[in-house]
């Protein structure tokens, strides 16, 4: 999941460093987050795997990745309101438009060697207190990166720059070992199973039948 996780990382790193301050302020689909918010979101998102390996291991793992997005209290108004104040806040503090790209690459530049230094098995402990196996943590910080590149990709009218070791690896949570259905695309798939459709495009409804686990998200 390393090599999946990197190539988001590596692709939407580029795209942060090159944000000018008309961009940084474009609103998103992810209200009230503009760029800038949701830049600093994202890039939170891979910087909490630190934090997670920082801290004490649990014996065992007790959450899978589709179990982490369950619709339960990591989802409750309460934790919506710090998750959103807290990229709010993050984005009001920036020095300038590429602020969020400089802690991708930083962050990334240090986590990378040490993810591979981890032996097979690992567990850590989310921020909500889930114990999860790293390969499972790792999953849902792809699918933070996927899902919110589309976002960032679609507010600031750029085509998705998403890996396909990223997407494949979403698409593989998403709809296990029966995949999408055939006619459509990777990234209308993920789209659609993630109230990020385009108008025109295959919705929820498209997928009945397809076996989606449909994830609860902030």
């Amino acid at each position: 999941m390393t090599a999946a996780l990197g190539a988001e990382a590596r692709r939407l790193e580029e795209v942060l460093l090159g944000l000018t301050e008309r961009e940084a302020v474009l609103p998103t689909r992810c209200a009230p987050w503009d760029v800038a918010a949701l830049a600093a979101h994202t890039v939170g998102a891979l910087v909490r795997v630190e934090a997670a390996l920082d801290a004490q291991e649990p014996p065992r793992a007790e959450v899978s990745a589709a179990g982490y997005y369950a619709p339960d209290e990591r989802f409750s108004p309460a934790v919506d309101a710090d998750r959103i104040d807290s990229a709010v806040r993050a984005a009001a503090g920036r020095a300038d438009a590429a602020e969020p790209g400089r802690r991708l690459r930083q962050a990334w530049a240090h986590l990378e060697p040490r993810l591979r230094d981890e032996p097979a098995g690992r567990v850590v402990r989310t921020r909500h207190g889930d114990a999860m196996a790293l390969e499972d943590f790792l999953l849902t910080r792809v699918v933070e990166l996927v899902l919110h590149g589309l976002d960032l990709a679609d507010a600031l009218g750029r085509p998705p720059w998403t890996s396909p070791q990223g997407a494949g690896a979403v698409e593989r949570l998403l709809f296990g070992a029966g995949g999408r259905p055939a006619p459509m695309g990777r990234l209308e798939a993920l789209r659609a199973a993630t109230g990020r459709a385009l108008q025109g495009g295959p919705g929820a409804g498209d997928l009945e039948g397809s076996g989606v686990r449909f994830p609860a998200l902030g």
